[in-house]
């Protein structure tokens, strides 16, 4: 019997210039998630996420189709070369933007359908960005009194929130540019590390509202189902419904930043990879 296993869907921030290229070329599966994405697109996502440029593949219009659509290519593959046995699969999970590939994947709605609503939500949040210059800071070494302690005392009178976080001693704010530059200098005088991410504008913060109500009339325009598998929410950390979640994880393309952060939280957590075909081609000798 196949053991339990559970999908991770990466979110923004996790492209790569070159990510599902080698997918593309080798199952023809992935060929075909690729090349129906252009279709629905009416441009050619495939050429920037295997050749960049890698400006252009951080936008936000373009990153969040691009990482919905490798990660939707990683998983047919996967399922294609008989790593990930559909019947054992438990639930799926996904980083922000990656939730939209878990409830796809989950039947909650269509391919078409996906394309369409995370191309328009990468659109409405690249608007959103250029309107109000913004950014995104990790803060490494902190727990959340610190974190908003740092947002209250950087703000300066613009937004700077608490907006993820990803794991223990990982917070992620979000706010207007100036106040970002401030939070980066302010953690560093705090003794913590802080990164500014590569990333369009303030997600997951009030700068975002603008986008948010856009995108709220693409969603009441489409009929969704229950999903087939359990899908976790970003927003309760819970599934939709109860679930045991012993059992194996497998992490869609691109990269390893889910594995990356889920060791922050259980060092002994095994998470498997399907974001390349070599990854994919291990996990079938194993």
């Amino acid at each position: 019997m196949a053991a339990r296993t559970y999908i991770l869907c990466p979110g923004q921030g996790a492209q790569a210039v070159g990510m599902g290229k080698d997918l593309y070329e080798s199952f023809a599966v992935a060929r075909e998630v690729f090349d129906r994405a252009k279709q629905i697109l009416d441009w050619d996502l495939a050429s920037i996420c295997f050749n960049g440029p890698e400006e252009r593949l951080n936008q936000t219009d373009v990153s969040q189709p691009a990482i919905f659509v490798a990660s939707v290519a990683s998983f047919r593959a996967a399922l294609d070369a008989g790593v990930i046995d559909a019947t054992a699969i438990a639930a799926y999970a996904g980083l922000s933007l990656g939730e939209y590939t878990a409830l796809h994947l989950a039947g909650v709605f269509g391919f078409e359908e996906g394309v369409k609503l995370v191309a328009a939500r990468g659109r409405h949040m690249q608007q959103a960005a250029v309107a109000s210059p913004s950014g995104m800071v990790a803060v490494l070494g902190a727990d959340e009194e610190a974190v908003a302690t740092l947002c209250r005392d950087a703000a300066g009178g613009e937004v700077l929130v608490p907006a993820n976080i990803n794991a223990p001693g990982q917070i992620i704010v979000s706010g207007s540019s100036g106040a970002c530059g401030r939070a980066l200098a302010a953690a560093e005088a705090a003794g913590f590390k802080a990164v500014a991410l590569k990333v369009a504008g303030a997600f997951h913060s009030p700068l975002m509202q603008p986008a948010a109500d856009r995108m709220q009339a693409e969603l009441d325009r489409v009929t969704f189902a229950s999903p087939t598998t359990l899908v976790y929410s970003n927003v309760t950390a819970s599934p939709h419904t109860s679930a045991d979640s012993k059992g194996r994880f497998v992490e869609l393309c691109p990269g390893r930043s889910l594995a990356g952060l889920a060791k922050r939280i259980n060092r002994r957590m095994p998470i498997d990879s399907a974001a390349t075909a070599e990854s994919i081609a291990q996990l079938k000798q194993n």
